[in-house]
């Protein structure tokens, strides 16, 4: 049933198996340095839609299409979807999943919403209220930029700390058994307001609360520094990762040798995308994709997703409000021979 190890953290005894993943990704994304690892790069920024909202919807439509097919399983098999984006009430979900009659929860964890779902849906899997669960999010570049900053058409000048939202899906089925990675701790963030009110510097706003949940995943684990082969944080950019690094290394954890962000990982530097990628998609496309590949492969053997979240809305900002952040971590382990 797990066991506690602190305040935030908790030890799935049963580790719970993640079966099947998939990530589906827009142009930019498929032009980065980690194309070969997405299960397919839509072109079209609409993805055949008449709105970017819609085009959304289907990004996570059909990622939920692949990771079924890839299980080998129908929805009739899963007994809960976790699900969430970054819309306004997460209405891209919502409309994405409306015809799969999965039980749905659905989840607002801005960009850390992958690493919420996988906590919810392992610990559903481990009390034995499921065999199966998919845990999914997606982002849209031109339907996030339209709601949380200017029309596309406005063509503002981005600042340097700005990052560029994630277009894809990523998402993950998790089950009571297999060979695949597995669920093994799970750390639950709390909230960190520094009052940081730029939006756009979310590393800034972002990197303590993934300094504080780093922190308390090692202190209540006793973990070593080395344990991980890789600690990821979700969306933190270049600048938000630097600061990350020298947050932890004041409290006295070095992870510097295993340690890197989704954001900086999906893009290359001449793609123009300043800081790098952020968005719900962001740490959900490159760990459905890359890194759970990796692990697949015992590549690496143990990894760390620390999923981070700018927890604000335009109504917020518009009213000169401090972005308050969380980070969600996973523990991910592949089983020992």
């Amino acid at each position: 049933m797990g066991t506690r190890l602190g305040k935030q953290t908790i030890r799935l005894d049963s580790r719970p198996v993640i079966q099947a993943w998939a990530a589906i990704v827009g142009a930019k994304e498929g032009q980065g340095p980690l194309r070969r690892y997405f299960d397919e790069v839509v072109e079209d920024e609409y993805y055949g839609e008449k709105s970017f909202e819609k085009a959304e919807s289907k990004f996570i439509r059909e990622t939920i299409s692949k990771i079924l097919m890839k299980g080998n399983v129908s929805t009739g098999d899963i007994q809960y979807l976790f699900a969430g984006d970054l819309l306004n009430q997460c209405t891209a979900t919502s409309f994405g999943v409306s015809a799969s009659e999965i039980p749905y929860f659905g989840l607002y964890g801005a960009c850390s919403t992958i690493a919420e779902s996988i906590s919810l849906g392992s610990m559903v899997v481990e009390g034995g209220m499921a065999e199966r669960v998919i845990c999914i999010t997606s982002s849209h570049f031109c339907s996030a930029e339209k709601q949380f900053r200017y029309p596309l058409e406005f063509g503002n000048q981005r600042p340097p700390t700005s990052q560029w939202t994630v277009t894809g899906s990523g998402g993950v089925l998790i089950g009571s058994a297999g060979d695949g990675p597995r669920i093994v701790h799970i750390t639950t963030g709390k909230i960190v307001d520094m009052g940081i009110t730029d939006a756009n510097d979310m590393g800034a706003a972002m990197a303590p609360a993934a300094v504080d949940t780093i922190t308390a995943h090692f202190t209540e684990t006793g973990l070593p520094d080395d344990y991980y082969d890789m600690v990821v944080t979700g969306d933190l950019g270049e600048h938000g990762k630097n600061l990350c690094i020298k947050l932890l290394e004041e409290n006295g954890i070095n992870i510097k040798h295993c340690y890197n962000d989704c954001g900086t990982m999906i893009y290359s530097p001449e793609q123009g995308t300043d800081c790098g990628g952020s968005g719900c998609a962001c740490s959900a496309t490159v760990f459905a994709g890359y890194l759970l590949e990796k692990l697949s492969r015992r590549e690496i053997n143990r990894l760390l997703l620390v999923a981070t979240g700018a927890l604000h809305s335009p109504t917020s900002i518009q009213q000169g409000e401090s972005i308050p952040a969380i980070a969600h971590a996973v523990g991910v382990e592949m089983q020992q021979n």
